[in-house]
């Protein structure tokens, strides 16, 4: 026999009994909540992934039937010359671009996390340098293509009437400038994001080791070498992805400061089309949709190729 329950115990079980399918029914209430999300996410986000797959293994035009054409498409993106010389302008402005941009905020990373500088207002600076990631894309191209217009742009007048120019710079037509252009824009815009992400994780490292160079007489280029930048290797690893990411899905500001590409299938624009304005031609303009597909899948295993060899030379511990 089972020994007797203590006194009132009886009552707090029956209490507890009673309360289980009510904390059931709130559980299944919570689905509720979470199922508007589930069904965005599928519908707008993993659907279009699958869809965009199996196009890419047909020749759909954006209407009719999609006739099955198998690798015919990325058989295609391969031997299209026109495709790698895009994906090499993307390359091009992506690599002066993050030069820029992670030069300026490691430089700046420098400054703020030295303690014996012990600059104040770090919140009021990281504002600031944040300021242009807000502005959306389609402003920031307006006014530079505004700034920039070689027959009238300001930055045009200003050079020649401080003789640093002789006559008109056409900015955004040539090719030896136009790349250069749109990658400085681009480090300008996205600089603070690094900025705050590498000073997030200066102030993750415990104090003690700079302190402790400090009294050992290391210099700031010492510390930051040596004891900084071996600690970021995780916010590095996660800034280089992200702007990969970003950088080789450049579109929005050479189409708005340049246009797109000629109707004319495989004639290149110059030396701002990028890999998503030529995935952006024949996905919206000649109605290639099968092979529009096949592109943008070819560019994502492309960045995940890149992005595992960045997760193998930067996320490796040290020995």
């Amino acid at each position: 026999m089972q020994p007797p329950l203590p006194c009132g115990t009886e009552g707090t079980m029956a209490k507890t009994n009673v309360g289980k399918p009510k904390k059931r029914n709130l559980n299944r209430m919570a689905y509720l909540f979470v199922l508007p999300f589930v069904i965005v996410f599928l519908t707008f986000s993993v659907y279009p992934v699958f869809r965009t797959l199996y196009l890419s293994f047909t020749s759909y035009k954006g209407f009719g039937d999609a006739k099955w054409a198998g690798l015919a498409n990325y058989i295609r993106v391969f031997k299209d010359k026109f495709f790698w010389k895009a994906l090499g302008n993307t390359v091009k402005i992506w690599g002066v671009n993050i030069i820029l941009q992670l030069g300026l905020a490691f430089l700046l990373t420098v400054i703020f996390s030295d303690i014996k500088y012990k600059i104040r207002g770090l919140s009021v600076f990281r504002a600031v340098y944040y300021l242009p990631n807000l502005i959306a894309a389609t402003s920031v191209a307006f006014l530079f293509k505004t700034l920039l217009d070689w027959k009238y742009g300001s930055f045009n007048q200003l050079l020649l009437t401080m003789g640093i120019a002789k006559e008109q710079i056409n900015w955004l037509g040539s090719t030896s400038t136009a790349p250069y252009v749109i990658s400085v824009i681009g480090a300008w815009m996205w600089f603070g994001n690094s900025f705050i992400m590498l000073m997030a994780g200066v102030q993750g490292i415990p104090t003690d080791y700079f302190e402790a160079a400090a009294i050992d007489g290391a210099g700031r280029w010492k510390v930051f070498a040596k004891i900084t930048i071996p600690l970021l290797r995780p916010i590095m690893l996660y800034v280089f992805v992200t702007s990969l990411i970003g950088g080789l899905q450049l579109f929005d500001l050479p189409f708005l400061m340049n246009g797109v590409a000629p109707n004319t299938a495989g004639e290149p624009s110059g030396c701002l089309q990028t890999a998503v304005m030529y995935l952006y031609k024949f996905g919206f303009e000649t109605h290639q949709v099968g092979y529009a597909s096949a592109i943008a899948y070819t560019l994502f295993f492309i960045i995940l190729i890149v992005s595992i060899i960045q997760f193998k030379t930067l996320g490796r511990e040290e020995d």
